[in-house]
């Protein structure tokens, strides 16, 4: 489910569905908006896969959780 396989596409793994994420994430978003603008996406096929998506690119330090909203994290 992170990785793609042979029986996962890339756009179904954790890994792509974050890519997706990470694209739609152009502002600050509270966790409701964000999943009420990628809920009918395909790829994202449950609340839980976007929740679990959400903790892998905060894990991988690509988001941020700060005063209520998801922002992309600041790399320098």
């Amino acid at each position: 489910m992170i990785k793609p396989n042979k029986t996962i596409k890339l756009s179904y793994s954790i890994i792509g569905v974050g890519a997706l994420i990470l694209l739609r994430l152009s502002s600050p978003q509270s966790v409701s908006s964000l999943w009420n603008k990628l809920k009918n996406y395909k790829e994202i096929t449950s609340f839980e896969k976007f929740v679990l998506t959400l903790d892998f690119l905060f894990m991988c330090n690509l988001i941020q959780f700060n005063n209520g909203l998801i922002m992309r994290a600041k790399n320098d």
